[in-house]
């Protein structure tokens, strides 16, 4: 999404903390952004064979989002001295910030949630899953998710679990989506991590 439409939404939260919307580096003609690009037409490809599971998928361009990631968290910390994080992720959002988790690794991160999101590069996951241990997770997928498939957000949802993170999972009525009830869910963690952690997060 442009940061720009996802503001206004981040900012009915009333969170008590400063919030950062990173854009992805791939822009789109109507506007919106991803973090890596995907063929429209192996895309229409996929979707027409059903809700599919990316777990075996290696998008080549993910260690230039890692990197673009990295700098705007960089960033945040410089602008925010001294905060921990809690990273959010909606659809590819999720992939790039699991995979940026395992795979690079990030220092001072207080949660993460994932949203209607899946694995991918799950080969290279595995290996990196103890730094996941005791990390506080929150998973959302809608179970008529014609995108990514419900059983995908069920297996991101496992490794979580195998890692010995801390999850909460939240099966919804829905598709591909951030309905209220994920939008009160993720408020709810939030405040319930700043409550744990004296507030130091961001």
């Amino acid at each position: 999404m442009d940061p720009a439409v996802l503001r206004p939404m981040v900012d009915a939260l009333a969170l008590p903390v400063p919030t950062v919307i990173p854009a992805g580096p791939v822009r789109h003609p109507d506007g919106t952004h991803s973090w890596w690009a995907v063929d429209p037409a192996h895309r229409a490809a996929r979707l027409a064979a059903g809700p599919s599971d990316l777990f075996d998928r290696h998008p080549a361009a993910r260690p230039a989002a890692r990197a673009v990631l990295a700098q705007a968290l960089a960033a945040a910390r410089r602008a925010h001295p001294g905060c921990r994080f809690i990273l959010v992720g909606y659809s590819q959002g999720g992939m790039l910030l699991m995979d940026h988790l395992l795979l690079q690794g990030e220092p001072d991160v207080d949660a993460i949630v994932l949203l209607s999101s899946t694995c991918i590069a799950l080969d290279e996951w595995r290996p990196q899953l103890a730094r996941l241990q005791g990390l506080p997770a929150l998973v959302a997928h809608g179970r008529q998710d014609a995108d990514l498939a419900f059983s995908a957000g069920e297996r991101l949802r496992d490794l979580l679990h195998e890692a010995g993170a801390a999850v909460t999972w939240l099966p919804f009525e829905g598709g591909h989506e951030m309905p209220l009830v994920v939008w009160r869910a993720l408020r709810r963690f939030v405040l319930a991590r700043l409550a744990s952690a004296g507030q130091r997060a961001s």
